[in-house]
């Protein structure tokens, strides 16, 4: 192959960027292709098969900068941070002002705002991909952000690649300009770890509560998949319920440690919501989960001081069924509501309707609610999720159960803390007139801060005195 044909070059051989490299391979694209271990390129280009004619393996940046043709795109697969500041510092005295750098791992969207605004001589393109492995491999979903006419240079290849929804639709979208592809990613991955939350506390109900096996457990998420709860985590869930440790044959969950790892955008997204006062508790609480899953000697320390807390209680799994879509909807609407709130603070305009519909095929939290969400949006972008008629009628006969579960499971000390936040959230949300007018009165007895009235006289004081 003339080293000149190939289309756009990739950087970053691991494990999603290979997976990204073959893909683009595959969709018909020419892929210059490098890495800083040398041996890792040649191994790859090696074990591509028949999509290796379509690769063009480079040993330098200066081989794989000449190996694309202009203007070039080239898309860093590197570990988030200082390493792609790194690799764009190594890149930029080899392009051209048309030449486009594209952002393709988990940045920090604030990253990406800096990047983007840096003054390369060259462009650039921050994009939020979100699957995995197997997405990037087979079609992932691709969350843009920059200049619209960068994306339309690369919008092709993209919509190529992209996972495909169910009426043929490229589940690839430009959010925005700046870090907005990396601000949606970054809320997929918060929905991501609050629904993963979620789900590990109706598995803990059925095995410590209801005293199920792992194969019933796993039985009882196949079926929910087959309804409203339709998603790639709930079917997942129910395959690794019921897988069987080969070295044992026990269920393959009664030898897996539980301490949950992380990599952090979640807590990103826990973070930027303090930022944009935007209340996301459910995601808040999965983030605690996972830190509070590290703390294993700890637990094992309390336990032996005040005992065990699960008790078992019998509860109908369709209760926890309807209790899972409820917290599911409350939490979706949390994100959608904080990704409205950084689109007025950071003026971009992200499109509602096309994020919940590219998250329909590819990424890790697509669901079957995600087109009835797509459309609620489409019809009021504004509206909170929960009151698009659709959904507060979900929710309406949905929060009973909810509540039944969180209530039944916290009196027998079931740690539920992603659903019992979701709750409450409902319940503040849901009262017109609350209690933080004890507050306003507690800031303005010990700091003059002065409050509001009902009768709309602002900037008032109590008869506390000084």
């Amino acid at each position: 192959m003339d080293m000149q044909q190939a289309q756009i070059g990739l950087i970053g051989l691991g494990t999603m960027g290979s997976a990204l490299a073959l893909n683009i391979a595959e969709k018909g694209f020419p892929i210059a292709v490098y890495n800083r271990t040398t041996q890792v390129t040649r191994d790859f280009h090696q074990e591509a098969g028949d999509l290796a004619g379509n690769v063009v393996p480079t040993e330098s940046l200066e081989e794989f900068v000449n190996a694309i043709a202009t203007p070039r795109a080239i898309i860093l697969m590197v570990p988030a941070g200082t390493p792609v500041d790194q690799q764009i510092e190594a890149l930029e005295p080899l392009l051209s002002p048309e030449d486009l750098v594209i952002d393709a791992g988990n940045a920090d969207f604030h990253d990406t705002n800096r990047r983007a605004n840096t003054g390369y001589k060259m462009q650039f393109l921050g994009m939020g991909v979100s699957g995995g492995e197997e997405g990037a491999r087979h079609g992932p979903s691709i969350m843009g952000g920059g200049r619209q006419a960068d994306w339309d240079r690369v919008s092709d290849v993209l919509n190529a690649i992209a996972a495909k929804a169910e009426d043929g639709t490229p589940c690839a979208t430009r959010m925005g300009e700046e870090g907005a592809g990396h601000f949606v990613k970054a809320v997929h991955n918060g929905i991501e770890y609050a629904d993963m939350q979620m789900i590990a506390e109706i598995y803990g109900v059925m095995r410590d509560g209801m005293g199920l096996s792992a194969a019933q457990i796993g039985d009882t998420f196949a079926t929910w998949n087959e309804g409203p709860l339709q998603s790639y985590l709930v079917e997942i869930s129910g395959k690794v319920a019921k897988a069987t440790d080969p070295h044992g044959g026990k269920p393959m969950l009664d030898v897996i440690l539980d301490k949950a790892g992380q990599k952090g955008t979640g807590r990103w997204t826990a973070i930027e919501a303090q930022h944009l006062a935007a209340p996301i508790p459910v995601i808040e609480a999965a983030v605690m989960a996972r830190n509070v899953s590290a703390r294993l000697e700890e637990r094992r320390v309390m336990q032996d001081r005040f005992g065990a807390a699960p008790q078992g209680f019998d509860i109908d799994s369709t209760v926890l069924e309807k209790a899972m879509i409820a917290g599911k909807i409350l939490c979706y609407a949390q994100g959608f509501t904080m990704i409205s709130a950084a689109s007025e603070k950071f003026g971009w305009s992200l499109p509602l309707p096309e994020i919940a519909r590219v998250w329909r095929a590819g990424c890790i939290i697509r669901s079957s609610m995600l087109n009835d969400m797509a459309e609620a949006l489409t019809e009021d972008a504004e509206r909170n999720l929960i009151l698009a008629p659709f959904f507060a009628n979900l929710i309406e006969e949905n929060i009973p159960a909810l509540r039944q579960a969180v209530a039944e499971g916290i009196a027998k000390g079931h740690p539920m803390p992603a659903l019992a936040s979701g709750l409450n959230w409902f319940d503040m949300m849901r009262t017109a007139r609350g209690t933080a007018n004890m507050i306003q009165g507690q800031r303005d007895f010990f700091g003059m801060h002065g409050f509001e009235r009902l009768d709309g006289i602002a900037d008032a004081h109590g008869p506390w005195g000084a």
